[in-house]
C-alpha cells in the first residue's frame, strides 16, 4: 500500500480529512453525543456510559483531542472534556456550502 501524499492536497482539505477519519468511528460519535448531552465531563464518566475498557476510551478521547473536535483541561488528577466549538463551526460551512451547491444542481 502506497504512503499517502498529503503535501498534494490543500490545508482545508487534509484538516477535512483528519476531522473526518477521527468521526470515522462509532465510539467517537457516542463520546461527542455524550459530551454534548452533559456538557464536560472527565474519561471515568465517559468509561462509565460506554462499553468500553478504560485504555479504549482514553485513546478515542485522544484522537477526537488530535482533530481538534474536543479540548481538556487539567483539574487535579483528571481531565475534563468538552466539545472544541471552532471544528465544528469548520465542519457546518464545510457541509454547509455543499448543501448549497447541491440544491443547485440537476445530477443524472
Amino acid at each position: 500500500m502506497g504512503a499517502t501524499k498529503t503535501e498534494h492536497f490543500t490545508e482545508k482539505q487534509n484538516q477535512i480529512a483528519t476531522i473526518a477519519k477521527a468521526l470515522g468511528h462509532p465510539a467517537r460519535i457516542a463520546i461527542i453525543e455524550y459530551l454534548l448531552k452533559v456538557n464536560e465531563c472527565i474519561c471515568g464518566d465517559i468509561v462509565n456510559e460506554l462499553p468500553l475498557a478504560q485504555p479504549t476510551v482514553s485513546q478515542h478521547l485522544k484522537e477526537l483531542k488530535n482533530a481538534g473536535l474536543i479540548k481538556g483541561n487539567i483539574e487535579g488528577n483528571a481531565i475534563c472534556y468538552c466539545i472544541d466549538e471552532s471544528t465544528f463551526d469548520i465542519l457546518n460551512t464545510y457541509f454547509s456550502n455543499i448543501i448549497a451547491v447541491t440544491k443547485n444542481q440537476k445530477c443524472c
